[in-house]
């Protein structure tokens, strides 16, 4: 099947290093592998985290008490400086993007999703790669995504792509932990495989983003159902995105079919 329209959500653990600091050359990269697709016809969506991060590098730490307000402090700090590295980057490989901040309401049917469609088609009509995060600022606690993975599986289904790609800080899912000698990285699973017990929970410090492996797993299974095929792989891996689309094998597939080998 020919790639059309896909989704890219890339981690906030890609764009930073250990010290949380965001790293130039992997946003180039990204928006390099863009511009590769772009040529070919490929319509790109990506969803990027990265805005706590960026503004708290900003406004280093703060007063505020509440983990909620911080949350959108930094990231109203914050995603105009993300959008600022993407627009000069875009730019560099002369292309044009564009910013949508969405809640999890403008998912639900009715006026705001019909808008929200129109608006990312017009944006793709006209060659505009659409970049995806939550509205931080106006996002309620109660009906916030679980993170940036549920928002980029909401914008698939809701744009039909053809792939999802979920970029992490490892290269898939794997039998133990990726470190251990004795784990082995799972090439292709199916959404009836039950490998929830592979998945190791864990800690994050404020700002690194909310979804950890387990999430990624429920997403990647929960849009595979959906009929379109979800990659979970390593964001720091070079033309990890292109390698993708031309069917190497990389990453961990997540499939709808039973029966498959791996």
């Amino acid at each position: 099947m020919e790639t059309k329209r896909i989704v890219v959500k890339v981690g906030t653990n890609v764009l930073t290093n250990k010290d949380n600091r965001i790293l130039g050359p992997v946003l180039r990269e990204l928006v390099r592998q863009i511009s590769v697709l772009n040529e070919r016809g490929v319509e790109v969506i990506l969803v990027s985290s990265g805005s706590a991060i960026a503004g708290k590098e900003i406004l280093g730490e703060t007063s505020i008490i509440d983990p909620s307000i911080r949350r959108q402090v930094y990231s109203s700090v914050g995603q105009p400086r993300m959008m600022r590295h993407y627009y000069s980057l875009f730019h560099d490989y002369g292309m044009r993007c564009a910013q949508v901040l969405a809640t999890k309401r403008d998912f639900d049917p009715g006026k705001h999703r019909e808008n929200m469609v129109n608006c990312y088609e017009g944006l793709l009509a006209e060659g505009v790669t659409p970049i995806a995060n939550e509205d931080d600022a106006t996002s309620l606690t109660m009906s916030m995504f679980s993170d940036n993975d549920e928002l980029a599986s909401l914008v698939a289904e809701l744009l039909d792509v053809d792939r999802l790609i979920i970029l992490s800080d490892t290269n898939g899912l794997y039998t133990g932990h990726p470190d251990d000698k004795d784990s082995r990285q799972l090439k292709e699973v199916s959404v009836n495989q039950e490998v929830e017990q592979y998945v190791m929970a864990s800690g994050k410090k404020e700002g690194e983003g909310r979804g950890g492996m387990a999430s990624k797993l429920k997403i990647a299974k929960g849009t595979a159902r959906k009929n379109i095929p979800t990659y979970i792989a390593n964001g720091k891996r070079e033309n990890v995105i292109v390698d993708i689309i031309d069917n190497k094998e990389v990453g961990t597939k997540f499939v709808s079919e039973q029966g498959i080998q791996y």
